[in-house]
């Protein structure tokens, strides 16, 4: 009986950052629906393990080569090599020879703009990160940013900030804080990360900036643990990371049956935006909504109630209320309820969490009452909000 050759692919890729783990899933997903046969090699810091990388006995590797160190390291290897990394303006940056497979770091800026645009912003800016040779995603996406606003005929506002660590924390958010201040005010930032946006996020909480009304912010990544790590939820550009994976394994699966793919290069756009409240901008003129609003972003999952609002604003309930009706045709209580039925809805859709956790997570106290909730403002269960959610996307229902 003839035997299937069983191919061994190696995965260079840091998994702790969500962009490799979603090529990672990508790369599984295609795994998983075809008849491939492989045994797949990951390292948990692979990096230590490039010296000497050329010699490695087996079939294929599948690496990310934004990281230099990599593409050096492989340009000695006679394996199968396909390349993921992000896109460049320039060809003549791509790696020679190799096939790659790119997110397209234009298309990001483009569309975390247009939706910066689509809400009401007319003065836009970028957060950054300090310029290195590991960072050259991130100058791709300053120079799409920079060619955009120019064809606007502005100038630019880009800010790099410095690298953050435990000792330079204090400085890197005094550095954000002045940064923002300086900025006319409303303005959208599109961070070129998540990990940067959360950063902001923070130091205007710290700097007492409003968050959307002052600062609107869009990240990169739609990272879920940076969205669990913000006290108001981060909206953020959806990378084809998953379809990048697919796309780098199917090369692959064709360099193993001999096809020469010497110079193929397969350019991934987004997927989309997952708005939520850092980047849903909406004009108040009046300071106490502002102020009111800003604080029911970061607390109303924590049962705020309407007289704690007041109470931070510095005015009575009945007062604010007032303020509120005027300005949003709404009442306090209605703005609270509408934050904690998003968050539910957003913990919902995530799948990951029990009925009883996302009522306890959103604010909503109960499984009762969050039932009679979405009962009334949805007209469906939570629970049937989530198999309709899931089922849309083809996945599963959790018990």
């Amino acid at each position: 009986m003839k035997t299937t050759k069983v191919h061994r692919i190696a995965l260079l890729f840091n998994a702790n950052k969500i962009f490799d783990h979603e090529v990672i899933a990508g790369i599984a997903a295609y795994f998983g629906s075809t008849r491939t046969a492989w045994d797949i090699f990951v390292e948990e810091d692979f990096r230590l393990r490039l010296p000497g990388i050329e010699h490695w006995q087996g079939d294929a590797i599948i690496a990310n080569f934004d990281d230099p160190s990599v593409a050096a390291a492989l340009s000695r290897c006679r394996v199968p090599v396909v390349a993921v990394g992000g896109s460049y303006a320039d060809p003549a940056n791509y790696p020679a020879g190799v096939p790659y497979v790119a997110t397209d770091n234009f298309k990001l800026i483009e569309l975390a703009r247009q939706h910066l645009i689509d809400v009401g912003l007319q003065r836009l800016a970028m957060f950054s990160v300090p310029a290195t040779e590991e960072n050259r995603w991130a100058r791709e996406r300053e120079n799409a940013f920079r060619n955009l606003t120019r064809g606007d005929q502005l100038e630019p506002e880009i800010f790099r900030g410095c690298e953050t660590s435990v000792h330079s924390w204090d400085e890197a958010v005094q550095g954000q804080v002045d940064w923002l201040r300086s900025l006319p005010k409303p303005v959208g930032i599109i961070a070129v990360s998540d990990a940067r946006a959360r950063q902001l996020l923070q130091a205007c909480i710290v700097a007492g900036i409003e968050v959307p009304e002052q600062v609107a912010i869009i990240g990169i990544d739609n990272d879920p643990l940076v969205r669990r790590l913000t006290r108001i939820p981060l909206s953020s550009v959806i990378q084809g990371a998953q379809e990048m994976g697919r796309a780098a394994a199917h090369l692959i699966e064709k360099m193993l049956h001999g096809v020469r793919l010497p110079n193929t290069r397969i350019v991934v756009p987004p997927a989309g935006i997952n708005v939520f409240a850092s980047s849903q901008y909406q004009l108040v003129k009046h300071p106490n909504v502002m102020r009111a609003r800003h604080f029911i972003r970061q607390y109303a999952c924590q049962g705020i109630k309407t007289e704690q609002v007041a109470q931070h604003v510095g005015v009575s309930r009945s007062s604010l209320d007032a303020d509120f009706r005027q300005e949003l045709g709404c009442s306090v209580r209605d703005v609270i309820l509408s934050f904690k039925l998003n968050a539910a809805k957003a913990a919902l859709e995530s799948g990951d969490c029990s009925i009883a956790d996302v009522a306890l997570g959103s604010g909503l106290t109960s499984i009762q009452h969050m039932h009679r909730v979405f009962k009334r403002e949805l007209g469906c269960t939570p629970r049937a909000y989530r198999d309709r959610v899931l089922s849309e996307r083809g996945q599963m229902s959790p018990a």
